[in-house]
C-alpha cells in the first residue's frame, strides 16, 4: 500500500512538472503546479506511514515507554498540513497575478507576453 501511494505521488509530480513545462497557458501552468504540489504531499505522507501503528494520541492507557513502538511520528503529517496551507496561498497569489495580467494584456499565452524578455 505504501509503494502504491509513493508511486502515485511521484507520478503526480512528474505529470505536474511535464504539464508546467509544455503548456503555454498560464492557468494550465498553475493547475500543473498544484498537481505537482499534491504529489509531493502524497510522497511525504507515504514516507511517514508505518504499518501496525496508531495515531500519536497519548492517554492513561498507553505507557510512555510503549508509545515509541506503537505510534506514528506526527512530524510528516504536520509538514503536509503546513505545505497544504502554503500551497493554497501560493496558488491564490499565482491566480491573482494571472488575473491582473489578463486584465492588462487580454491574453494568458506566455508566448505573447514578451515585454520583459531581453
Amino acid at each position: 500500500m505504501i509503494q502504491i501511494a509513493m508511486a502515485t505521488g511521484f507520478l503526480l509530480i512528474l505529470i505536474g512538472f511535464y504539464a508546467a513545462l509544455t503548456q503555454r497557458n498560464l492557468l494550465r501552468m498553475i493547475v500543473a503546479f498544484s498537481i505537482a504540489d499534491s504529489g509531493a504531499n502524497l510522497v511525504i505522507i507515504a514516507v511517514g506511514y508505518m504499518n501496525g501503528r496508531t495515531a500519536p494520541i497519548l492517554d492513561g492507557t498507553l505507557k510512555a515507554s510503549d508509545a515509541v513502538a506503537r505510534i506514528i511520528d506526527p512530524v510528516p503529517q504536520s509538514l503536509v498540513l503546513t505545505a497544504i496551507v502554503i500551497g493554497v496561498g501560493v496558488t491564490a497569489l499565482m491566480l491573482a497575478y494571472a488575473y491582473k495580467l489578463y486584465e492588462k494584456k487580454r491574453t494568458l499565452d506566455i508566448a505573447q507576453l514578451t515585454e520583459l524578455k531581453w
